[in-house]
């Protein structure tokens, strides 16, 4: 092929383990390869996002991808990496997860006609028709209860305990490999490196169900942050993809504070820039770190990956407003739907337009339900060290006059350095 898929992975630190074979024969032929997504939610998050960029990878390097949404694994619930039984999703729920799984995965392959094509598949087409006695006789007398103890997620499970439910799990992602390779030459499958047991499984079946050619597999660093915990966590829990569950500026702030030993990790592994251009960045970065240089490259270069440039205008503009030199002007000017993604997620309260004549501290407190200062001698306290503004204006005592209103309806409050929140007249 034109670009060594394996070399990309290797300079960019993405790969993990590999079976023997699998850079040979990808050098020789186009290999169609595969990653499933299990529809736990509604939406992916960021930690999914490392694998759909392996899919990316894998069709830039001149092959042909595969994204596998689990409709019928959904529903069991892979034990990889728990430490304790999933709850199970009803049909329903999984449905409409798979549906907006589909969509967003869209959004990242290319499907245009052709060798590389991508394509999205349900495992649910082909294991809703089959009944569990055609199951245990076709797939389950292949692989032996020995060999399947002997993976480390089921030995990790062993002392909390597993159901046979989930145990049944790398059967069942196993049958998958061996149905996409006997019906769509799908010869490689890809994951997180917690993984390899549930892949190598399939290629085991593969070789026992009479696979005439190599099925290989490969397996991706799973990504930690600075302090060893869970990468695509944040206070608020994951950090979508979905737009609707983490805005294009929660997005965009979460990379924005990655620690300098982390933004050369996710440089490599979460953007499509090239070695020079990074090694470029890193070295502008080390004049002044505290500029922060490949934060803020790190940032946008996610962000316009997954939310377009117009997220990233609006994560620019929001970062700009609350946290740096701009003004609102802008604000004024942009659409409703705009002024909406600014401001998601950031805490916001209603009150009347009459509480608007009362002085500062009853509508920080009172007519705010208290969600912004605790009581009138705390906002005080906080007037007086000049720590709370509205508006960008500094309020300095209960009585001081009410500030223009931003699009004449709303008081944007800050509270110290990094606390903001939106009041709405209505």
């Amino acid at each position: 092929m034109a670009t060594s898929f394996i070399e990309e992975l290797r300079w960019r630190g993405m790969l993990q383990d590999m079976t023997p074979g699998v850079e040979e024969a990808m050098a020789k032929e186009r290999i169609t390869g595969y990653i499933g997504f299990d529809p736990t939610a509604t939406s992916l998050h960021i930690g999914n996002m490392a694998t759909i960029i392996l899919l990316m990878h894998l069709q830039k390097a001149g092959h042909k991808p595969i994204a596998l949404v689990g409709g019928a694994t959904g529903m069991i619930g892979d034990p990889s990496g728990k430490s304790a039984e999933r709850n199970l999703l009803d049909e329903e729920a999984i449905g409409r997860n798979v549906a907006a799984i589909q969509k967003q995965l869209e959004r990242f392959l290319d499907f245009s006609a052709g060798p590389t094509q991508a394509e999205v598949v349900n495992n649910l087409d082909w294991f809703g028709p089959m009944s569990a006695i055609q199951f245990l006789r076709k797939i389950g007398k292949h692989l032996t209860v020995n060999y399947m103890m002997a993976k480390d997620s089921v030995q990790r499970r062993l002392e909390t305990g597993l159901s046979f439910t989930e145990f049944s799990y790398q059967l069942l992602q196993g049958f998958d490999y061996q149905w996409l390779y006997e019906n769509k030459n799908c010869r490689l499958q890809m994951g997180g490196s917690d993984q390899w047991g549930n892949i190598t499984a399939g290629t085991e079946l593969i070789r026992r169900m009479g696979g005439t050619v190599d099925a290989f597999a490969i397996t991706t660093p799973l990504l930690t942050k600075a302090d060893g915990s869970k990468f695509g966590k944040s206070e608020g829990g994951n950090v979508w993809l979905d737009a609707e569950l983490t805005s294009p500026y929660q997005f965009y702030q979460y990379f924005l504070n990655a620690a300098d030993e982390e933004a050369p990790v996710l440089l490599r592994r979460m953007t499509f820039l090239s070695k020079e251009t990074i090694e470029a960045e890193e070295a502008e970065h080390q004049k002044d770190p505290s500029l922060r240089r490949l934060q803020k490259t790190l940032a946008e270069e996610i962000t316009r990956l997954v939310h377009g440039e117009e997220g990233v205008l609006t994560a620019r503009l929001t970062t700009e407003v609350l946290f740096g030199k701009g003004t609102l002007d802008e604000l004024e000017t942009i659409s409703d739907e705009q002024f909406s993604q600014v401001f998601a997620g950031v805490p916001t309260f209603e009150t009347s337009a009459g509480n608007l004549a009362n002085d500062w501290a009853t509508l920080l407190t009172t007519d705010t339900q208290n969600g912004i200062l605790p009581s009138k001698s705390e906002a005080k306290k906080m007037f007086q060290s000049g720590a709370i503004s509205a508006n960008k204006v500094k309020i300095m005592s209960g009585d001081q006059p009410m500030v223009p209103l931003l699009r004449g309806k709303y008081l944007l409050i800050q509270k110290g350095k990094k606390n903001y929140y939106l009041v709405k007249a209505g």
